[in-house]
């Protein structure tokens, strides 16, 4: 109560921001919520698809106009497959020998020659794969759409599973110590709710919360941060039980274990990771394609049969007032050329920057001026789903300090014999460090430290495949990285057509490293390549 129980106002947003600096985005949306601040609706709804109506289909079909598409990656086949369905005559010109780019899944017999000649295949099981590249499909994503247009069949990927755990070294009394996830969720609000209940006390901060308001927000959080009757936090089953005395039948509670002290969860850095889970695209419940993220290229590929033309280098792209002509080369053949009324480019920028092209120096400029996120990926198949029968963790992820950053348990084929687990998901130089490293030390480098936390990694080991997305041919890195003078500079650049050349891809977004930003990226290509065939079409014709 505040002193002599008169009403002392603060503003919102003040209190808001003290309770942002002490608890983040979960405490400021609970006070929000408590407050009755968050509206109905949260999120706008993305602009929709305006697809081609049936009345032009006849129209754009009597035109025959053709579309050159480099790159059968998400974007170039959703371009491929939305020009189609309104009439278009589409070829894709791919590089590789399959679709997907970095949509790719990794199975046995998959083999990579990385830049620099290293070479792998990988001998993985039958059934045992990894997703080298995405791996997960929030909700709210196009992506979703298209699956469910194509038939592709979708299962749950476990993105947050309380049950994983935080492994920090050098970080206090906490170091070296594998701790549950909900441990240290659980204690970081209690600890936090009960420092905001006395901030909630104080007379001292100023203007517009009433006294109604704070008892709100006090048993706010009491609730949340399970604080007991003198607003202390002293544990609770939020955090989970003492691993030898889970609650179960006759008399058996189960032991709520002792919380970590505040200041040494503080000194951790434990409770700085967990933020990212509340992020737009992560804070929901995620999705996976049954059987591998390539089902989606896969299924795109099947409604485009003929249309694809693999094993072919772009060595140029050119153009005129009248048409596009793009200059290709398969493997030790000769090199051919192929003619268009339009080219999609979906090539990633890196790679673009070094194919000579009919482009403004202004366009140019831009392809080479944006980076791309340095990031790979460690598959490790065991002999046994240890993770699961040892540690009772079913999906989800492991968090540390170290330079593997994270490791995933997958979220297929449970309680089947085997399984793959991402050994390493890092990024920076980290990631760097490790693909230049040879594929033997990368697997011991990695081994060495997972073993930290699961004692078994190493006697369990079957077969690994590590992917160093810089060094893979056709990519050169893992997806745009724009700055904030990026977005300004040359964002808006690439983003308009280039005459009859149009870009699309993740790049072209702003969901930058997701299936979405290639997709939407597509839509809007196709949408600007179709109205520009109609404006064409119906112009008056002027007679002599």
């Amino acid at each position: 109560m505040l002193a002599n129980n008169q009403e002392k106002n603060i503003s919102r947003r003040a209190f808001l921001n003290q309770v942002g600096k002490v608890g983040g985005a979960v405490a400021v949306y609970g006070a929000m919520d408590s407050l009755g601040l968050l509206g109905n609706s949260m999120f706008a709804s993305a602009a929709e698809f305006k697809a081609p109506k049936k009345s032009e289909l006849a129209m754009v079909n009597k035109t025959g106009k053709k579309v050159i598409i480099l790159g059968g990656g998400i974007a170039g086949l959703a371009s491929a497959y939305e020009l189609s369905k309104a009439g278009y005559d589409c070829q894709i010109f791919e590089a590789r020998d399959r679709v997907g780019g970095r949509n790719w899944t990794v199975r046995g017999g998959t083999t990579e020659t990385e830049l620099g000649g290293v070479k792998q295949v990988a001998r993985f099981d039958k059934g045992q794969y990894m997703n080298a590249g995405p791996a997960r499909i929030p909700q709210h994503h196009v992506t979703i759409d298209y699956c469910r247009e194509l038939g592709v069949e979708l299962e749950v990927f476990t993105n947050i599973n309380e049950a994983g755990y935080y492994f920090h070294e050098n970080a206090g009394p906490l170091s070296n110590k594998k701790i549950r996830k909900r441990e240290i969720k659980a204690d970081t609000r209690g600890y936090v709710a009960e420092l905001l209940t006395k901030v909630a006390n104080q007379s001292a901060l100023d203007q517009e919360l009433t006294s109604q308001d704070i008892e709100r927000l006090k048993a706010f959080l009491s609730s949340d941060g399970a604080l007991n009757a003198s607003k202390k936090y002293t544990g609770t089953g939020y955090r989970g039980y003492l691993e030898d005395d889970l609650p179960g039948a006759g008399l058996k509670p189960g032991t709520v274990g002792t919380p970590h002290a505040f200041k040494d969860i503080l000194e951790s850095g434990m409770m700085n990771q967990f933020s990212s889970e509340y992020s737009f695209d992560q804070q929901m419940m995620v999705f996976q394609p049954v059987g591998g993220m390539d089902q989606i290229p896969k299924a795109l590929a099947e409604r485009l049969p003929g249309k694809i033309t693999f094993g072919a280098e772009i060595r140029e792209i050119r153009q005129s007032a009248d048409g596009v002509r793009i200059v290709y080369k398969k493997g030790n053949g000769p090199v051919k050329q192929v003619t268009g009324d339009y080219c999609i480019c979906t090539i990633p920028l890196p790679v673009l920057s070094k194919i000579p092209a009919d482009f403004s120096p202004e366009m140019k400029n831009a392809i080479k001026s944006i980076g791309y996120a340095t990031t790979g990926k460690i598959g490790f198949q065991f002999k046994t789903r240890f993770w699961e029968t040892e540690d009772r963790i079913m999906g989800g992820m492991t968090t540390t300090n170290m330079d593997i950053n994270q490791i995933w348990y997958p979220s297929y084929g449970y309680l089947s014999p085997k399984g793959v687990v991402i050994g390493y998901y890092n990024f920076g130089q980290s990631a760097v460090d490790y693909g230049n490293l040879p594929l033997k030390e990368r697997e011991r480098r990695a081994l060495a430290q997972g073993t930290k936390i699961h004692k078994q990694y190493t006697s369990e080991l079957e077969h690994s495949f590590s992917v160093a997305w810089h060094k893979i041919k056709y990519n050169e890195g893992g997806w745009a990285s724009y700055s904030s003078s990026d977005r300004k500079n040359y964002y808006p650049t690439l983003n308009e057509p280039q005459g009859r050349i149009y870009l699309a891809g993740e790049h072209l977004s702003y969901l930058t490293g997701w299936m979405a930003g290639a997709f939407e990226s597509a839509r809007i290509a196709v949408s600007r390549i179709h109205e520009r065939t109609l404006k064409e079409t119906r112009k008056p014709v002027t007679v002599g």
